[in-house]
């Protein structure tokens, strides 16, 4: 295979990867929103005895393929990060060789984390750990994708434009762990006993939104800065780093609104199930974003 065909085919398994491991992201959410948590009631089995589901299960059968089918998701996760991690070494990018590694570890790790969570009968702490190694899993698959494509170092760009958007990395993921806790505070568990926080939900919720407020404000003023201030030296860069930072505020204000929403009709599955997405999607996006922004090149004073 040639080393283009080997390049295509590593930036291929990279997208893949990133469409696996947020697909494993909405069919864990569909787990929970259907109560189907312990529908395979143990673990590494689906019930005692076998790997498989069985019909003498008590469990509804509903519920225990839709729990199985998101196991099964692991492995086909874990093939593409094998495939990905040979791709890596064919092209002889050593750069990538710890990245696409640590998919390979962080999806193993994942089984894992996916069977403390079972066996500690859904523990929210468990369900939140599960979804934050998902939520890595989903960067380290996104920095591996960017990083594959080789981008050009071109103009300058300011500390404080770089320092804004890690900052805006930082509040992302404080927003995303409130979210955990709002979710393991709320009603829907993945099962009728399983244990919960504790929370208030209404202050965990509001905490939550305090928090995006805080990235909206931060996004809106690092667009401002895009536009109105001598950040990066090449306008074409520059245009392009602002067209991302655009949808990305689009994308923020849509989960907003549908977080504000949901809190006020009682939380209703499918309402859930479109903010699960949408974390997925804005969370790539950011990631994306801040390994792009870091391409611009080296940094540059505000005042030139």
């Amino acid at each position: 295979m040639t080393t283009t065909l080997v390049s295509r085919a590593l930036v291929l398994l990279t997208r893949a990867l990133v469409v696996a491991q947020s697909a494993l992201v909405v069919t864990g959410g569909a787990v929970r929103l259907t109560k189907s948590g312990l529908g395979c009631p143990t673990w590494p089995e689906c019930a005692p005895g076998s790997f498989l589901p069985s019909p003498h299960q008590a469990e509804d059968p509903l519920n225990i393929w839709i729990e199985f089918i998101n196991r099964l998701l692991t492995f086909l996760l874990f093939a593409i990060a094998v495939a990905t991690l040979i791709a890596v070494i064919r092209s002889k990018r050593k750069d990538l060789r710890l990245l696409a590694a640590l998919q390979i570890l962080g999806i193993l790790g994942q089984g894992v984390v996916g069977g403390i969570t079972v066996l500690t009968k859904l523990h929210p702490a468990a369900v939140g750990s599960h979804f934050i190694l998902s939520i890595a899993l989903i960067a380290g698959a996104v920095s591996l994708g960017e990083r594959a494509k080789r981008y050009p170092s071109r103009g300058e760009v300011a500390p404080v434009a770089r320092n804004i958007v890690r900052g805006l990395l930082l509040l992302g993921l404080i927003v995303i762990t409130l979210g955990i806790v709002v979710t393991g505070s709320g009603p829907h568990a993945g099962d009728v006993a399983a244990p919960r926080f504790g929370f208030e939900i209404r202050t965990v919720a509001w905490l939550h939104a305090d928090f995006v407020i805080a990235f909206i404000g931060l996004l809106v003023a690092y667009l401002l800065l895009l536009h109105f201030a001598p950040v990066v030296d090449d306008e074409t860069m520059k245009s392009a780093r602002t067209k991302e930072a655009r949808i990305l505020l689009t994308i923020t204000l849509a989960q907003g609104a549908i977080g504000y929403i949901q809190y006020f009709t009682g939380v209703p599955e499918l309402l859930v199930m479109a903010h699960l997405v949408g974390v997925a999607i804005l969370w790539s996006a950011l990631v994306r974003h801040a390994i792009r922004a870091s391409a611009f090149g080296s940094p540059k004073s505000l005042t030139g």
